[in-house]
């Protein structure tokens, strides 16, 4: 029998084992993978941006869902004690623009290791290739799980206390498949709809073809639902197969996404060149024409303003062909090319899917938990811990900070 089982070896359920071992309790850590981590060691493009290290203020206003429960999680465990946490483990750190934290080799496996190894050191028993399928209860009380070891057989084990910290439904390949979910709807726990976020999201531009693999630095976005403006952002934004992505894309998808499910319109209009204003614009685009030569083309004014894979799609927004010679370019073609530059309009029609998202939306819901423990306040001894509640946040650090603090809280199972 032990004291403590938590299900999921991510960021929050690492976080909270080590802390309930550090605590004196016996614990068991379920993990259904191969190795701990999985999400972890490919967060932050493999370099893990682990936390943010902006004031308490700032931070919690990039919380976008139930940032009052989180705030008490937060305050127990901040990003400042994140920090000397890893520090302490041995993991150098760096901050970076945006008040982003990575470790120093920019290795998430640093991360991810050293979160093993703090559990390790504080006596948890960690089990791999154990799919929990049931949380045990008599009554409203915690008894244990049931899970499915990994030659197939049905087997159980006794705990007073069962932490949930199964993750959310993003990036199914590392183990994150909704389980959780399972387990608090059986419950009796409220789920509120999930949905990806911070997803790339697709658009019907018909040049968007052109695009892909190109990184678009330091533009603004704005985001419009049903013509109304939602959210302005302003950095890096690229396009894939995946769709349109990037740091600012990413940020507006919560809002894109929750439109799109109710089936209302979308648009995000990009702002290629932010720092200057439309006479100015013109102004050096008239310049740039005045120095070339009336042989040469369209295309290659184009190349003086935008990156290579945007001439074409431009030409043709323009309406103008790239191969015309730019002496015919009329003034009201012109002003077209600067309003074009000052707002390249992307129709959004669908987001990409969880395999691609970054962090679910949606999840246990917030009022049916303590947010001074993270137990349950349906069923004692139960505890939840990271992505499997309904708290998300902004890209920057900030989700993975709600896993360590959720999970920290969680660990300390306080009564």
């Amino acid at each position: 029998m032990y004291d403590v089982i938590v299900i999921g070896a991510g960021a929050a359920g690492l976080m909270a084992a080590g802390t309930a071992a550090m605590g004196g309790r016996k614990v068991l850590l379920m993990e259904k993978m191969e190795r701990a981590g999985r999400k972890i060691r490919i967060t932050g493009k493999g370099r893990c941006n682990l936390t943010n290290a902006r004031p308490a203020e700032e931070f919690l206003e990039k919380v976008r869902t139930n940032a009052d429960f989180m705030s008490v999680a937060f305050a127990e465990f901040n990003n400042r004690a994140t920090i000397r946490f890893f520090e302490r483990l041995g993991v150098k750190l760096e901050i970076e623009r945006g008040e982003r934290v990575f470790p120093k080799s920019g290795k998430a496996w640093d991360i991810a290791n050293a979160l093993v190894e703090f559990c390790e050191d504080k006596g948890v028993e960690i089990q791999y290739k154990r799919r929990v399928t049931e949380v045990l209860t008599i009554g409203d009380k915690v008894t244990g799980v049931k899970y499915i070891n990994d030659r197939g057989f049905e087997r159980r084990v006794e705990a007073d206390n069962v932490i949930i910290a199964t993750g959310g439904v993003s990036y199914p390949s590392t183990g994150s498949t909704g389980d959780g979910y399972m387990f608090a709807d059986a419950l009796g726990h409220r789920i509120e709809p999930v949905r990806p976020s911070l997803t790339p999201l697709r658009s019907s531009h018909p040049q968007q073809e052109y695009m892909n693999g190109l990184l678009l630095k330091n533009v603004g976005v704005k985001l419009f639902i049903d013509n109304e403006l939602k959210a302005e952002e302003f950095g890096e934004m690229g396009f894939s197969e995946r769709g349109i992505e990037g740091a600012v894309a990413l940020r507006v998808s919560r809002d894109a996404v929750d439109a799109l499910l109710d089936e209302r319109k979308v648009k995000i209009v990009v702002d290629l060149k932010p720092a200057l204003d439309e006479q100015t614009l013109l102004a050096r685009i008239e310049r740039e024409i005045s120095e070339m030569q009336p042989s040469e083309f369209f295309s290659e004014l184009l190349r003086k303003l935008v990156p290579k894979q945007l001439v074409v799609p431009l030409a043709k927004e323009v309406d103008f062909h790239s191969k015309t010679y730019v002496s015919k370019l009329t003034d009201a073609e012109k002003l077209r090319l600067v309003k074009i530059l000052k707002g390249m309009v992307f129709p959004i029609t669908d987001y990409a899917p969880f395999q691609y998202a970054i962090v679910t939306a949606g999840g246990v819901s917030c009022d049916e938990v303590n947010n001074y423990t993270m137990e349950s306040r349906k069923i004692k001894g139960l505890y939840f811990a990271g992505e499997v509640l309904d708290i998300d946040a902004n890209t920057g650090g900030y989700n993975m900070q709600i896993a360590f603090s959720t999970g920290r809280l969680a660990g300390q199972l306080k009564k």
